[in-house]
């Protein structure tokens, strides 16, 4: 992968309608979301907050007023599944991120040389903004090996010259940091290697649920955290209270994050570095790391 050449875009988060989204946003960050638009093709909208260095937060929805289509094509971000329809059932979720895909590397070339590890890309538009998006032709979540449930990022591309976020209102809200947890973390932390995105989101190992965890910089200095962290290991949980008992200070949580082993990639016509070797350097910090976005884009990559 070339060097620096994925970004945090975006992060995700579903709700069951967009004033139950916008209201969770405006409980948890103090911020009104900017209205965002409609995706006809996948049948949904969205809100979006702008966030410090260009990310972005975006609360997507299933469109209630969206057209009937003959043979609608499955939306995207699992927004179908019914597993995540009850997750939504108890308030608005953090369930995804997307990465950006920087020139010149071709998203859509990229995909074809290595389609067993980027989902197919759909091109999107609206308005004077268009972009390409990896989404799965039945809406699933990208996945390594079976293993992703919304932690292995889509990968979008702007066609447009202007990212959307420049057009919306400054929140002095920064990304401070994105963790995923999940039980097969090696396979997670393996295929960010791949794509050459360690450096954007810490993986951590877990009995429990696979879920992501944001945290927030708010402009007063104080940190909000958005998603849940499942609860520690048994074997985690008996050391801390073995702990406890004896007064003993508590240690630091090990953190069973497996270096990620990038796969041989053959270079991509047209790449001026090797894809296959290098790793995205690592960033000072993962808000640092994202890109701008373009404030219209977000619509249709289901956002």
């Amino acid at each position: 992968m070339t060097a620096n050449s994925l970004h945090i875009d975006h992060l995700v988060i579903a709700a069951r309608s967009l004033e139950e989204g916008a209201r969770f946003i405006a409980g948890k960050l103090g911020c009104e979301m900017s209205e965002g638009g409609a995706h006809p093709l996948m049948r949904t909208h969205n809100r979006l907050l702008n966030l410090w260095g260009g990310v972005y937060l975006e609360v997507i929805a299933i469109d209630p007023g969206a057209a009937a289509s003959e043979s609608p094509r499955a939306r995207l971000f699992a927004l179908d599944d019914p597993a995540l329809r009850r997750r939504l059932e108890s308030g608005p979720q953090l369930i995804h991120w997307v990465a950006r895909v920087d020139r010149p590397k071709v998203l859509t070339r990229w995909q074809a040389q290595y389609p067993a590890r980027v989902p197919p890309v759909v091109h999107m538009t609206r308005g004077e903004n268009s972009w390409n998006l990896t989404v799965a032709d039945d809406g699933t979540f990208p996945a390594w090996q079976a293993a992703g449930d919304g932690l292995l990022p889509s990968l979008i591309q702007w066609d447009s010259a202007r990212h959307p976020s420049a057009t919306l209102p400054e929140t002095g809200i920064a990304l401070r940091s994105l963790t995923g947890f999940h039980g097969r973390a090696h396979l997670i932390s393996e295929q960010l290697a791949w794509l050459g995105a360690s450096d954007l989101m810490r993986v951590e190992v877990t009995d429990g649920a696979p879920s992501l965890v944001a945290e927030f910089e708010l402009p007063d200095g104080s940190i909000v955290t958005i998603g849940e962290a499942p609860m520690r290991p048994e074997s985690m949980e008996t050391e801390v209270a073995t702990l406890a008992d004896t007064a003993k200070p508590a240690r630091k949580r090990v953190r069973s994050k497996k270096a990620a082993v990038a796969a041989d990639e053959p270079a991509l016509e047209g790449d001026a570095v090797s894809d296959a070797a290098e790793a995205s350097p690592a960033s000072a910090d993962a808000t640092d790391a994202a890109a701008d976005v373009p404030a219209e884009t977000w619509h249709d990559n289901g956002q």
